[in-house]
């Protein structure tokens, strides 16, 4: 297999909340990272937050990260995610980690009502 896909993250402005916190999209390609981020920028295979919220590639986020199989791109992107959000970040990407199951409602106890 060639090792040509590479994990990329982009600095997004907040959509909620811009100015607030760092924000982050997470992704990973088989094409120059640039050149993925040109083509989300022009709305072609583009996750929407990056097409309207884009601002540049966080090079200081990937740039040492040596390009890799897809299989192991497909490992590095949500394990990267992870670490931003665990950092503080807002990031939008895939996570390696199982959603939090909602609390169960505990069942109400109704009283019997008395016969008149």
């Amino acid at each position: 297999m060639e090792a040509h896909h590479r994990v990329y993250v982009v600095r997004l402005a907040h959509p909620r909340h811009p100015g607030v916190r760092d924000c982050y999209y997470v992704g990973m390609t088989g094409l120059h990272p640039q050149q993925r981020f040109d083509n989300h920028k022009a709305g072609v295979k583009a996750a929407r937050v990056v097409r309207d919220f884009g601002l540049e590639l966080a090079y200081e986020w990937f740039d040492e990260i040596p390009p890799m199989t897809y299989a192991e791109a497909a490992l590095c992107e949500p394990t990267l995610a992870d670490e931003l959000r665990d950092r503080g970040f807002v990031v939008f990407g895939p996570t390696l980690r199982r959603p939090v199951e909602p609390a169960r409602a505990r069942p109400v106890r109704r009283l019997a009502r008395k016969k008149r």
